[in-house]
C-alpha cells in the first residue's frame, strides 16, 4: 500500500497519540487501508450505464476540493475591506464555520458512525479507544484539504494586506475552528449513543444532524445582527448570547491581539476561543472507548412497524395516482424517503432551508416597520423555497441501498412513466407540499388572506418546476445508485442555471400582481404548462437511462 504523505506528517506526533493510551501503529496501519479504500470509486448499480470504472487511484474527494477553492475567493472581501477585526473576522470565520460544518455533517458523519469494519477489527487484539481516534484523524485529514482549500488563498491575501502576525493568528483560529468542529460533532454523537439505542437511537442522530444544519443557518443571522450599522460605520453591542456564537470568539482575539483592545469581552472570547476547543477534543480522547463501544447499538434494527392504510388515505391515493403501477411507486417512494437515513440526512436539512430563507430576506429587508409588512409584496419571497428543488430531485436517484434496484428490470412494467411520475409526486405530496402548509400558514398570518391565489399560484409554479428540473437533469431511476457517487457528479452548474429559472417565474409572478387580475392570468398559464409537460416528461426509455 501507499505510504502517503499525511502519515508521514502524523509520525511527528506519535507521541502525543501514545500519551493518550493510543497504539499509534495500529492507528496509522489502519489510516492507511482507509485512505487507500478511499481512492477506489464505487461502481453504480447497472454496470450498463456506460460509465467506465477509472483506474486512477486519486482519491474523488481531493479533486471536488476545486469547488471550495471558489467559495473561498467570496471570503477574500472581509480580509480587505479594513481593520475592524471584530466584525470582519467574525463574518470570515462564520462563513468558513459553514461550510465546515456542513462538510462535517454531511460527508464526515458516515465515517465516525460507521460499524462496517467492527466485525473485523473487533475479534482482533486492537483497542477501542485506537479504532475511534483512527475515525477522529481520518476525518481530520480531510477536513485539513477542505480548510487549505477553502481558507488558504484568502489567508494569502491576508498576509501582504495585514502582515505576517494577522496570517498566523488567522491561521491558529481555522485550526482551533476545526477542532471545535470535529470534538462538539463527536461529542453530541457520544451523548446520544449513551441514552438511546436501536431504531430511535438512528432516527434521534438523524434529526440531530438535521437540527445542526438549521442551526448554522440561524446562528450566521445571529452573528450578523450582534452588529449596527451607523453612518456607514460598525458598531458592537455586547449582548449576553454573543457568548454561544463562536466565530465571535476569534473575531474578538484578533480584535484584541492586533488592537490592543483588552475589554473584558474579548478577553473572554478570546480565552473561549481557546480553552473550549482544546476541552472538546480532550474530554473526547477520554471517552473514545465509550465511544465505540456504544457504536454497537447502531447494529441492532428493531422491530418492524407495520402501517395500516386508512381508507380516507387510499381514496386520496386513488385519485392523485390514477394507474396502479403509479399508485405502487408513491408508495414505494414515500417509504424511501420516509426510512432512508442517508436520504433524509442530504435532503431534510435543505426542506428547513426553504423554511428559513424567506423570512431571513423579510426580515433584512422590513428590520424597522414591520408595521408596512402587510401592504408590501414580500411574499413574493417564497419562491426561495423552490430553489431546494433541483438539489432533492438529484439526491431522489441515490439510496444505501441501491443494490436492490434490480427489482426494475424484473418487475411487470409496460413503460418506465410511472416510476417516474410516482416518484415525484411522491416527493411534491410527501416532502415539499407539508414544507409550503408551513409557509404559506406564516404567510397568510404575515400578510393577510388576500395572497391566497398567490400562495395557490406559487404551489403550482413549484410543480411545473420540479418537473422541469427533471427534464433537464440527467436520467436515472429512483433511488438506484450508490450515494458514494453523490460528490463525484458535477451538477452545480446545471443547478444554478435552473436557479435562474426559479427568478423567471418570481419575476413573471411579481409582473402579474400590475394587472388587473393578474395573479388569475399567471395561475392559469402555469396550470395549463403544469398540465402540458406533465404529458411529455417521463416518457423515459431504458435506452435514455443506460445513456444517462
Amino acid at each position: 500500500m501507499q505510504d502517503y504523505r499525511t502519515l508521514k506528517l502524523l509520525d511527528r506526533f506519535e507521541r502525543f497519540f501514545n500519551s493518550f493510551g493510543v497504539d499509534y501503529k495500529v492507528m496509522r496501519r489502519l489510516l492507511q487501508v482507509k485512505l487507500t479504500m478511499d481512492g477506489r470509486r464505487v461502481p453504480t448499480i447497472f454496470s450498463q450505464n456506460a460509465k467506465k470504472e477509472s483506474k486512477e487511484k486519486n482519491n474523488q474527494y481531493i479533486k471536488s476540493l476545486w469547488v471550495y477553492v471558489l467559495f473561498g475567493l467570496f471570503l477574500i472581501p472581509f480580509v480587505l475591506m479594513g481593520d475592524n477585526y471584530l466584525f470582519q473576522m467574525s463574518l470570515f470565520y462564520g462563513i468558513f464555520t459553514f461550510f465546515v460544518m456542513t462538510s462535517m455533517i454531511s460527508d464526515f458523519s458516515s465515517v465516525l458512525l460507521d460499524i462496517r469494519d467492527r466485525n473485523i477489527l473487533f475479534p482482533k487484539p486492537v483497542g477501542r479507544k485506537t479504532i475511534s481516534t483512527a475515525k477522529m484523524v481520518h476525518v481530520t485529514i480531510y477536513l485539513s484539504f477542505l480548510t487549505i482549500a477553502l481558507a488558504g488563498i484568502p489567508l494569502i491575501v491576508g498576509l501582504f494586506k495585514n502582515g505576517l502576525l494577522f496570517f498566523l493568528l488567522a491561521a491558529v483560529n481555522i485550526i482551533l475552528i476545526d477542532l471545535l468542529v470535529v470534538g462538539l460533532t463527536a461529542l453530541i454523537y457520544l451523548s446520544i449513543l449513551r441514552f438511546f439505542d436501536g431504531e430511535k437511537l438512528k432516527d434521534i442522530i438523524n434529526y440531530v444532524q438535521i437540527g445542526l444544519s438549521l442551526m448554522i443557518m440561524v446562528g450566521y443571522q445571529l452573528l450578523i445582527r450582534s452588529f449596527e450599522f451607523i453612518d456607514l460605520t460598525v458598531s458592537f453591542q455586547p449582548k449576553w448570547w454573543q457568548v454561544f456564537i463562536f466565530p465571535m470568539w476569534y473575531g474578538a482575539n484578533m480584535e484584541m491581539l492586533l488592537k490592543g483592545a483588552f475589554d473584558p469581552v474579548y478577553l473572554l472570547f478570546s480565552a473561549l476561543s481557546l480553552l473550549i476547543p482544546i476541552l472538546s477534543i480532550w474530554i473526547y480522547m477520554k471517552f473514545t472507548g465509550t465511544f465505540e463501544q456504544s457504536l454497537q447499538k447502531l447494529a441492532y434494527h428493531g422491530k418492524a412497524k407495520v402501517t395500516k392504510r386508512s381508507k380516507a388515505g387510499q381514496l386520496l391515493l386513488n385519485f392523485i395516482c390514477r394507474s396502479p403501477e403509479e399508485r405502487a411507486f408513491f408508495r414505494f417512494a414515500g417509504r424511501m424517503m420516509k426510512n432512508e437515513r442517508d436520504f433524509k440526512l442530504k435532503a431534510y436539512p435543505s426542506l428547513g432551508f426553504s423554511i428559513v430563507i424567506p423570512f431571513i430576506f423579510i426580515i433584512n429587508t422590513l428590520r424597522e416597520d414591520f408595521a408596512q409588512l402587510s401592504d408590501s409584496k414580500s411574499y413574493i419571497t417564497i419562491y426561495f423555497s423552490l430553489i431546494i428543488i433541483p438539489t432533492i430531485m438529484i439526491i431522489l436517484k441515490y439510496s444505501g441501498k441501491y443494490k436492490g434496484a434490480f427489482i426494475y428490470r424484473v418487475a411487470p412494467l409496460k413503460s418506465l412513466k410511472p416510476v417516474f411520475s410516482g416518484t415525484i409526486k411522491a416527493f411534491i405530496i410527501k416532502l415539499y407540499l407539508p414544507v409550503y402548509f408551513i409557509l404559506s400558514a406564516l404567510f397568510l398570518f404575515l400578510f393577510g388572506a388576500g395572497i391566497l391565489p398567490d400562495l395557490i399560484a406559487v404551489f403550482i409554479s413549484a410543480c411545473l418546476y420540479a418537473v422541469i428540473c427533471f427534464m433537464v437533469l440527467k436520467k436515472a431511476l429512483p433511488f438506484s445508485e450508490s450515494f458514494d457517487e453523490y460528490n463525484q457528479n458535477g451538477n452545480s452548474a446545471i443547478i444554478f442555471g435552473l436557479m435562474l429559472f426559479v427568478a423567471l417565474l418570481a419575476g413573471l409572478h411579481f409582473a402579474s400582481t400590475f394587472l388587473p387580475y393578474g395573479i388569475y392570468l399567471y395561475l392559469g398559464i402555469c396550470s395549463i404548462s403544469l398540465i402540458t409537460i406533465w404529458r411529455l416528461a417521463f416518457n423515459v426509455t431504458w435506452e435514455q437511462i443506460i445513456k444517462g
